[in-house]
């Protein structure tokens, strides 16, 4: 869905407490949780703007996205 929400809260609502804990004592997590959510609002951006981009560069970024949800969630599952 255009513009959808893919925060780490939105997406793991059950995993609140332990996304907090591992942003406030993991550096490597929050480092990647900020990349994270700055892909993500750049994404929504591009899709809520409707700024001229390649389909390619959209899906590349999505699976970028995709990417670092894994390594975080692996993270959260730890």
């Amino acid at each position: 869905m255009l513009g959808e929400s893919h925060d780490l809260l939105h997406e793991f609502p059950d995993l609140e407490n332990k996304i907090a804990a591992l942003r406030a004592d993991k550096p490597e997590f929050a480092r990647l949780m900020d990349d994270y959510d700055a892909l993500d609002a750049r994404v929504r951006n591009f899709e809520e703007l409707g700024t001229p981009v390649a389909d390619e560069t959209i899906e590349e970024l999505k699976k970028e996205r995709l990417l670092l949800k894994d390594r975080l969630y692996v993270m959260l599952r730890a």
